[in-house]
């Protein structure tokens, strides 16, 4: 299974983390840690997400940088986790 770490830069609305939620479930992504940070100006915020999925990122990178009120998505880590079975 393949884990990605994603930095998304994006518009503050109240519906925003709804949105990349939806997304990522639709994808057929598992959200495995999500975090928001406020920007000091108010109207942005910073959202780093932790996902997993055996199907490749640019799927759910195509369909989040369509959403409206995202301006950026970084890929900050993308490794291969093994289970080894005894």
């Amino acid at each position: 299974m393949r884990h990605y770490r994603l930095n998304i830069e994006a518009r503050f609305r109240p519906e925003i983390l709804e949105r990349i939620l939806r997304v990522t479930r639709h994808r057929g992504f598992q959200v495995n840690t999500i975090s928001m940070n406020q920007g000091l100006d108010g109207n942005n915020v910073s959202i780093e997400i932790t996902v997993n999925s055996q199907r490749p990122l640019n799927l759910l990178y195509s369909q989040l940088i369509k959403l409206v009120d995202i301006f950026d998505i970084e890929i900050k880590q993308q490794a291969v986790k093994q289970s080894i079975v005894i």
